[in-house]
């Protein structure tokens, strides 16, 4: 007797939606409430900026874990969560770096560019926010048709992103490297799957630079 190969549905796909708004957002609520109730220890405001810190990882983790997953057990419909997945990851980053404005700096912004500029962890860590930010707001089925094929381009950065966000969690840690250390090697393996999309688009790039100054050449002859 053939056994049937399991395929995910569109409704399949609405529950697995409606469980990832709850796991995203009831950990968040519970957090600051927990915080505000004082019961998160001595240091409330440094338990808060971890839990949406490595939240915020995490869900970036998880978006890029979707499309091998979906490759590898050929569940097409599952890159349908993906998006939702780096729009958490985008907004609990934001609210990280709410957090660390509001209850660490005590919303004194010229202090927040000073940090900025001097403190390497907190610069990655900005930069790589700027692009989760430009990630979420051209994520649109609108902005993507705009954009055609330089939409896939942009969203690419979401790797640079995620290296500048795994460089600002070991450069923020100042002992015990050992959590840090797993987070880079679950973010390289990640990308490791999609090495030859990787090498494949940096040879592109290469090839594009070259026919570039041999126009750049034959133009000043």
């Amino acid at each position: 007797m053939t056994k049937t190969k399991f395929r995910l549905q569109a409704t399949h796909i609405s529950w697995l939606k409606a469980v990832i708004h709850l796991s995203a957002l009831t950990p968040l609520f519970y957090t600051y409430f927990a915080a505000f109730s004082d019961q998160l220890g001595g240091d409330p405001v440094e338990a808060v900026l971890h839990f949406t810190g490595i939240s915020a990882f995490n869900l970036l983790l998880l978006s890029l874990l979707v499309s091998p997953l979906a490759k590898k057990f050929k569940q097409g419909l599952l890159v349908n969560v993906r998006r939702l997945l780096g729009l958490y990851a985008f907004f609990y980053a934001l609210i990280h770096f709410s957090s660390y404005v509001l209850f660490e700096l005590q919303q004194e912004w010229s202090l927040l560019l000073s940090e900025i500029i001097k403190r390497p962890y907190i610069t990655v860590g900005f930069i790589a926010l700027l692009l989760l930010s430009s990630l979420a707001l051209s994520s649109t089925k609108n902005i993507q048709r705009k954009l055609g094929p330089k939409w896939q381009k942009l969203h690419n950065w979401v790797y640079v992103a995620g290296l500048l966000i795994a460089l600002h969690y070991i450069w923020s840690v100042k002992s015990d490297l050992v959590q840090p250390i797993i987070y880079w090697m679950m973010l390289l393996s990640l990308l490791w799957f999609r090495r030859d999309k990787l090498l494949r688009k940096f040879k592109n790039r290469k090839a594009r630079t070259r026919h570039r100054e041999k126009i750049t050449k034959k133009t000043l002859a």
